[in-house]
């Protein structure tokens, strides 16, 4: 039997959620965004009426306030966000026990199992785009498909408030001739790569010879040449969001640091703030992940797998080092925002201990300051470089 699977997208999410819970805020431009002072003076979200001015999710507010002068501006509240994702899946719910939170504002719904009681495919949807708006005073788009991908590529075709249907044989006419960049799975620097070998569009990925996507991303390559041929088998998972599958943290810094030196308290920080929660959380991970943004907002990420697993403070932290002084060593390195993550995790009671590696001490060390900060505070013991200029976390 053919899989019938909505994604459920919410749109402009953040700010439909400051409109739903503030009537005065419906049909005005609404904008949410950070603390300028603090060099968070971003576009988080935009209003569909501030869109319209050209705002952009990533814009300076600055420049988001010179567009539209008129525009509200919403500090983030993802207290509230979490709860009205929380409400809209338990909507979702209420038609399939198959739904799987893919982010915070959209989760795919397996509703094969349910046409004969419920409807059709279109018929279910409307339902539940009437009940999200009429419920929860979000809009919502819905994109059905025969697979999780079809069904997130329909989402992406029209909005707002959509509810589009794609069918296999619509393939070729309306996801091939897309930007390659645009295929579910398709990254910046993939995006970037395919571009430089003539690859432009969904379509001629699909054509391409899998051979060379294999040679250059392995399986990864394999998986997209099927996606561009709109190929996809995997289930909805309502589990998926039950494991953790990362620990990180990234900050945005006061100001523009500059050179590697500067940059590496903060990796430091980042380092101890991540293995601690990675120590609380009773996990271990074995893939160090660095990210970079500088000035210009250009990001750049990294990462490599360790041979073993750790959560050791001073390995997570020579590991973003080595990463840092390979792919931003050989130019002066400058940060807006600097983020690590430790990844591809295990419960800790499954790691191989080493008899000769010295993890024992460092082990003894993170779990000393680890009970001083819980009994006394964060700032009861620190690193000294916390305490120098480019402390970010505790420095002063």
């Amino acid at each position: 039997m053919s899989r019938v699977i909505l994604l459920c997208d919410m749109n402009s999410f953040y700010a439909s959620v400051h409109q739903a819970m503030d009537s005065k805020l419906r049909g005005k431009p609404v904008i949410v965004g950070g603390d300028p002072a603090q060099r968070r003076g971003i576009v988080l979200a935009a209003s569909y009426e501030a869109k319209k001015y050209g705002i952009k999710t990533g814009m300076i507010i600055s420049e988001a306030r010179a567009l539209c002068p008129q525009a509200i501006f919403v500090s983030p509240s993802h207290r509230d966000y979490a709860a009205f994702s929380s409400w809209i899946n338990n909507i979702l719910r209420e038609y399939s026990d198959l739904v799987e939170p893919f982010s915070i504002d959209e989760s795919f719904v397996d509703i094969t199992g349910c046409l004969k009681n419920l409807g059709t495919p279109q018929e279910i949807a409307q339902e539940i785009q009437a009940r999200i708006n009429q419920e929860v005073g979000v809009g919502v788009n819905i994109g059905i498909g025969s697979s999780k991908l079809v069904a997130k590529m329909a989402s992406e075709l029209e909005k707002p408030n959509k509810i589009i249907s794609l069918s296999p044989s619509d393939w070729p006419s309306r996801v091939w001739p897309l930007p390659v960049k645009e295929l579910f799975g398709v990254g910046s620097r993939i995006g970037k790569w395919l571009n430089q070998i003539g690859i432009k569009t969904i379509g001629d990925l699909a054509t391409m010879p899998v051979e060379l996507l294999r040679k250059r991303y392995g399986l990864v390559g394999e998986v997209l040449h099927c996606s561009a041929q709109g190929i996809d088998s995997s289930p909805v998972d309502p589990g998926s969001m039950d494991v953790v599958k990362s620990v990180g943290n990234q900050i945005t810094l006061p100001r523009d640091y500059r050179g590697l030196e500067q940059v590496k308290v903060v990796v430091l920080e980042l380092a101890e703030e991540v293995a601690q929660r990675a120590r609380k959380a009773g996990l271990i991970g074995r893939r160090v992940s660095l990210t970079i943004k500088d000035p210009n907002f250009f990001t750049e990420s990294h990462s490599k797998v360790l041979s073993y697993y750790t959560d050791i403070t001073q390995e997570l932290y020579e590991m973003a080092v080595f990463l840092l002084e390979q792919y931003w060593g050989n130019k002066e390195v400058r940060a807006r925002l600097v983020g690590l993550t430790l990844s591809e995790l295990i419960p800790k009671q499954e790691k191989q201990l080493a008899i000769f590696s010295g993890q024992e001490k460092q082990e003894r060390i993170d779990r000393a300051t680890d009970l001083i900060k819980s009994r006394w505070g964060r700032q009861s013991i620190q690193r000294a470089v916390s305490l120098t200029e480019c402390g970010v976390y505790d420095g002063r």
